[in-house]
């Protein structure tokens, strides 16, 4: 999963309370601190819908993201999703293909 032994994932969040000169600061905090312990974001997207952002994060293993996701827990709450590359699929499907035959 993910890039080498990394995994990604995809955080779909709701902001618990409007955003605020604060709030962002203390995001950017967050994020700087994250990057230290080796959590990389591949992107963020504000969104319209159930959802105000997206984010999609590549980390080490799952200690660094679940560590990352409750210090975000004043600002928003997340649903987080594994994410498993087209090219990772298709490998995986062709062994089983290969070994069922």
């Amino acid at each position: 999963m993910g890039s080498g032994d990394r995994t990604i994932l995809i955080s779909l969040n709701r902001s618990r309370r409007k955003p605020t000169k604060e709030s962002i600061a203390e995001s950017d905090k967050l994020f700087k601190q994250a990057a230290k312990e080796g959590l990389k974001v591949l992107g963020f997207c504000w969104t319209l819908g159930r959802y105000d952002s997206g984010l999609m994060k590549e980390c080490p293993d799952e200690r660094t993201v679940t560590k990352w996701t409750v210090r975000w827990g004043d600002l928003v709450s997340t649903e987080t999703l594994v994410a498993v590359t087209a090219m990772s699929s298709c490998k995986a499907f062709s062994k089983q293909k290969a070994t069922s035959s």
